[in-house]
């Protein structure tokens, strides 16, 4: 499982999260940005951590074509053409508000949105949650 969007630093952070915390075992997760940023979002760390989430050690890295190539499914959140295309690959397109600059009240919808997509593409993978 491959999660992208521009930054690599709060929409494909936090479904990285959701997606390790509830898989445990069964799956394995990366994320990556067409334009990482600085650093993972402040707030983006605060709302996941009101989840029991820690993604405060993670940071933003750029995707590379062998993690895309590992991946058998590329979700998509907002880095339109710049995200890598291979042949073979199950692509998902999520469409979802950028949290950057925005507070911890603004990121928490956000934060479940992803939630409740992760959830739903692990049922529709076989993967049971193990939260």
């Amino acid at each position: 499982m491959l999660f992208l969007c521009v930054h690599n630093a709060g929409r494909s952070q936090m479904a990285m999260g959701f997606f390790q915390h509830l898989a445990g075992e069964g799956a394995v997760a990366w994320s990556g940005g067409s334009e990482p940023g600085n650093e993972v979002n402040p707030a983006a760390i605060a709302a996941m951590s009101e989840r029991g989430i820690d993604i405060s050690r993670e940071f933003a890295k750029p995707w590379t074509d062998e993690i895309v190539r590992a991946a058998d499914v590329v979700v998509s959140m907002g880095c339109g053409d710049a995200c890598p295309v291979f042949p073979g690959k199950r692509y998902l397109e999520w469409t979802l508000d950028d949290p950057a600059g925005q507070s911890v009240d603004d990121v928490r919808p956000i934060r479940d949105d992803i939630e409740r997509r992760v959830r739903g593409l692990l049922d529709d993978l076989g993967v049971p949650a193990q939260h």
